[in-house]
């Protein structure tokens, strides 16, 4: 009996490093859901798997009806990361994560080891892979509100941007003020704008996003 609650606690152990190095992955891009959320996430649907199969002992049950409810559940903490901003949704990926943690967990409850070995790597690479090509080849939208030092500056402006080969999406000026949408290379745009800031004389930067 000892050696088989151990085996158990084995599971337990698997399932929240598992959860662990996907959560791992997510906190090294500072997204909503780190690795103490996908551990206990993965721990969590761990337990109620072996709870699910071995804690009603010989009476007649459904092991799967435990185990299922985890698959709706975890709904409610994947909706807790998702955030609508700036008419941008953002944290499905790591909400789909969570949602795959669980399902490791219920691998690992279930002593699935290889499944849940392979899905975790699957899941990290998918990650890496995606956040490599966004980070390369997907475009980031850039919105600055700049004054000029004095009026006669802002005919210089679209000139300072064409030397720095910044595509301008919109351009608009009110109130004395200059606002402008900027398309940037996702991999470029943190040094093109402290370029642009280190360049921009005669205005000043009073608002980005």
């Amino acid at each position: 009996m000892v050696e088989f609650d151990w085996i158990l606690i084995f599971r337990l152990v698997v399932a929240g490093l598992l959860g662990g190095l996907i959560g791992m992955e997510r906190e090294f891009r500072a997204k909503e859901a780190g690795v103490r959320t996908h551990f206990i996430v993965a721990l969590g649907s761990a337990l109620f798997m072996i709870i699910s199969e071995f804690a009603f002992g010989s009476r007649q049950h459904d092991a799967a009806r435990v185990a299922a409810q985890v698959v709706s559940g975890i709904g409610f903490i994947g909706a807790g990361v998702i955030i609508f901003q700036r008419n941008v949704v953002r944290g499905v990926t790591t909400a789909a994560g969570l949602w795959v943690a669980a399902a490791i967990g219920l691998a690992c409850g279930d002593g699935m080891y290889a499944v849940a070995v392979a899905a975790t790597l699957l899941t990290v690479f998918c990650l890496e892979m995606m956040h490599f090509v966004n980070l390369h080849y997907n475009e980031k939208v850039v919105d600055l509100t700049l004054v000029p030092d004095k009026p006669y500056d802002l005919p210089t402006l679209p000139l300072i941007l064409k030397q720095h080969k910044i595509n301008v999406e919109t351009y608009s000026i009110s109130d004395g003020k200059t606002r402008l949408t900027l398309r940037l290379r996702q991999k470029d745009y943190l040094t093109t704008i402290q370029n642009l800031m280190d360049n921009l004389e005669g205005f000043t930067i009073v608002e980005m996003n």
